[in-house]
């Protein structure tokens, strides 16, 4: 039982995060790429985009998965039954043809999304459940770097796969690993205590009664801004790396390989530093950290830079994100209301997706607009930006090591 309570809520973690994570990124960047081979048009793939909408969008269920997931057995009990969906979806989609059936395709899609989703709510209460405060930052670990591994064997070793095996073959495959993946969940009995659903039933007005305490409408702020200064470079680094001569081939490997195993080392390497020396001085450390992303690329956009230049900047700027990304979840956990672990994780999640999704945007006007120099300049302003809501929110005078690992 020693055990239980220890080492072993991390591997269930790792392969509950990493479940999630493969076939989203297969779907995403791989399911594009078939479709470009196979003389789509650009505005079908565009299309494509509709199934993230799901993990936007997961917010609003999320006080009903809370309702209903009181206890152990409920929580796992919501795990396994969305994994088991998920994994009849995939299933499903490989009996059609993606030059016939394209819109029904996406219509699967999206209900597969919508299940990954309600599996990662439930997942995230379960990590909050069963992880003390000290183990957070650990765990978080494991949820960050589940989905960079999960990315990188989405898009790298399954692509490869495809052309081996075939479209329903894999689809297959895939279902398969996303149904070994929830095995470890089975070995794994913690005691959570259970609430009473009537008493401390969720309203879908909470999400919004969640910022209207002082300290939550604060943190707001850092959800907003914190990745701010990296998420413009990420979005911007294919095609700065186009325009600098790369190939497609050099390119997926550069970024696609290098750098995704980069942000996952950087998130086992996160919780450590974060368990050693503490949130507040981490969540600092790591905000200067994506100053300097910017403040490097910007220097790269003003020489013609070698290539040993460029894979500096690529670990720099997807070590950072894979460092940012587990202090990020690591204090939201933190922030979250006693009967409300699900929602309010959730909610504060779906505040940075949004925020991310806008800083890339803006940064594409940008670049189009005062070239790659000026929107790096403006990547560090941001990340200056971030800065500030850390001095609003963790001001200098309690910025000490004690009691906050």
């Amino acid at each position: 039982m020693r055990n239980n309570k220890t080492w072993y809520k991390f591997p269930v973690l790792f392969s509950l995060y990493i479940a999630q994570s493969v076939p989203m990124s297969f779907f995403s960047t791989v399911v594009p790429v078939i479709m470009r081979q196979e003389n789509y048009s650009l505005e079908s793939i565009g299309l494509l985009q509709l199934m993230k909408l799901p993990w936007i969008l997961k917010f609003i269920w999320a006080p009903f998965v809370d309702n209903k997931s009181q206890d152990h057995k409920q929580i796992r009990k919501w795990i396994v039954m969305s994994e088991l969906f998920y994994a009849a979806i995939i299933i499903g989609i490989g009996f059609f043809n993606l030059q016939t059936n394209f819109k029904m395709i996406l219509v699967l899609l999206v209900i597969a999304f919508i299940a990954s989703a309600t599996q990662d709510i439930a997942t995230d209460k379960f990590a909050i459940a069963i992880l003390h405060k000290r183990e957070r930052s650990l765990g978080n670990s494991m949820q960050s770097a589940g989905s960079f591994i999960g990315s990188l064997l989405g898009t790298g070793v399954l692509l490869l796969a495809y052309y081996y095996f075939g479209w329903q073959n894999l689809l297959f495959i895939l279902a398969v690993f996303v149904l070994f993946a929830i095995v470890p969940l089975f070995f794994f009995k913690p005691e959570i205590q259970s609430q009473s659903v009537d008493k401390n039933r969720v309203k879908i007005q909470d999400i919004f009664l969640f910022f209207k305490d002082k300290r939550c409408s604060k943190r707001l702020w850092v959800l907003l801004f914190y990745y701010s200064g990296i998420i413009g470079v990420l979005a911007m680094l294919k095609p700065y790396l186009v325009d600098l001569g790369y190939n497609v081939k050099q390119i997926g490997f550069m970024s696609g390989i290098v750098g995704t195993s980069v942000a996952a080392g950087a998130s086992f390497l996160s919780g450590l530093i974060i368990k050693t020396i503490g949130r507040k001085t981490s969540i600092y450390l790591f905000a200067f950290i994506n100053v300097t992303v910017g403040v490097y690329f910007y220097f790269l956009s003003g020489i013609t830079p070698s290539i040993n230049q460029i894979y500096i900047g690529i670990c720099l700027v997807w070590g950072a994100y894979g460092l940012s990304s587990v202090v990020i979840y690591t204090t939201s956990m933190d922030m979250v209301r006693k009967n409300r672990k699900g929602t309010d994780f959730t909610t504060q999640i779906v505040i940075t997706h949004l925020s991310g999704m806008i800083i890339a945007i803006l940064s594409g006007h940008l670049g189009t607009r005062i070239g790659y120099n000026g929107m790096f300049l403006a990547e560090i302003v941001l990340a200056l930006i971030a800065i500030l809501t850390l001095l609003y929110n963790y001001p200098i005078k309690i910025f000490k090591r004690h009691a906050d690992k």
